[in-house]
């Protein structure tokens, strides 16, 4: 029976991983901000902002 060594390093870090939260937590809040200000259009118009971001986030993911 063989076991594998864990190294802290192989791990990723929770403070990165608390961090991330942290930001998605952020920009929810504040799109929800946005809605609650400006109504539909605070809905949208931060999507439609975030539609050439996606686009780059999908093409460095094909890309490997």
């Amino acid at each position: 029976m063989t076991t594998s060594d864990h190294h802290a390093s192989d791990l990723p870090s929770t403070k990165v991983t608390v961090w991330i939260f942290v930001a998605v937590a952020i920009f929810l809040a504040l799109w929800g901000t946005s809605i609650f200000l400006f109504g539909v259009p605070g809905l949208y118009i931060p999507a439609l902002a975030l539609v050439p971001v996606m686009y780059i986030i999908l093409v460095l993911i094909s890309r490997g």
